[in-house]
């Protein structure tokens, strides 16, 4: 048995795939190696019953995830991932090749992530580019959840949202300031707490604020993201993620006027993911 992973900053989705293909889900807290050390992975891991009954069975586990980017950062959840399922060949990827993966029809094209944080790669199907670096919720993320957090908490504390939503928001949620730069600056995952307050701007998708707000988003995204492949007017450009996905409208208005073509858009990677393994994956090694 195996078992495919794909790990964002918020929330993991686990599929088992059993020797007769057949699959059960799954879905643990979300892991990223830039917050969360080897003994917080495993343990959260083996604090799933149903993860931790099939843990000695599994012989491979494929995981792809949010801040695994670099040799040193796989080697935590790799680590974690080897505590927990002691028979298993592990492999670590980033959640961008998992975006790229999910989300390949069999033809060149350019694969975005928009959920709590944001980033973009190519795919050819066979070598996953990244041509410019994700810089994480402080300094990019744009057009992500915690892109869109930040403006909401920043207009409310600054109070220049227009009034009926200031309301709403306080009304809702009944933060202060110290209760959000707490949040902000003294706990943990932080970029999840900021994304978190995109159900809000949901819930008000129609107001002509978060319209706007999520448009030029979108818009910068693409232009950061997807503007720098050469071929980004001419390939299918695929989204993954829960904020493509809630706001597509805002997503393909920003696309058209770009000249963008949108292919597939998302919510979770997790289904294409085990489809590429069924598929490609297996051709590939063939």
């Amino acid at each position: 048995m195996k078992l495919i992973v794909d790990s964002g900053s918020t929330k993991s989705d686990w599929v088992l795939v059993r020797a007769d293909n057949s699959r059960k889900g799954f879905s643990t807290m979300g892991f990223n190696p830039y917050f969360h050390n080897e003994t917080t992975i495993a343990n959260a891991i083996l604090q799933h019953e149903e993860l931790k009954n099939v843990r000695t069975d599994i012989d491979a586990v494929h995981y792809y995830g949010a801040g695994c980017s670099s040799k040193s950062l796989r080697s935590v959840v790799e680590n974690a991932l080897q505590s927990a399922f002691v028979n298993a060949t592990i492999s670590v990827d980033h959640d961008l090749t998992a975006c790229a993966y999910s989300t390949y029809d069999g033809a060149p094209g350019i694969s975005c992530i928009l959920g709590t944080g944001s980033n973009s790669c190519h795919f050819d199907g066979e070598k996953v580019v990244e041509e410019v670096p994700a810089l994480a919720y402080i300094l990019g993320d744009e057009g992500s959840g915690s892109y869109y957090g930040k403006q909401l908490l920043s207009a409310y504390l600054y109070k220049t949202l227009p009034d009926h939503i200031h309301q709403s928001f306080f009304e809702e949620y009944g933060l202060s300031k110290d209760d959000i730069l707490e949040n902000v600056y003294m706990k943990p995952n932080a970029n999840v707490y900021i994304a978190s307050f995109m159900k809000f701007a949901s819930k008000h998708r129609d107001d002509p604020y978060f319209e706007n707000m999520v448009y030029e988003g979108m818009k910068k995204f693409m232009q950061t993201h997807v503007c720098c492949y050469k071929d980004h007017k001419t390939v299918n450009v695929h989204f993954i993620g829960s904020i493509g996905y809630y706001f597509e409208r805002e997503l393909r208005k920003a696309a058209e006027e770009l000249r963008i073509s949108v292919g597939t858009i998302i919510k979770k990677p997790i289904d294409g993911l085990v489809q590429y393994h069924m598929n490609y994956a297996k051709q590939q090694t063939a």
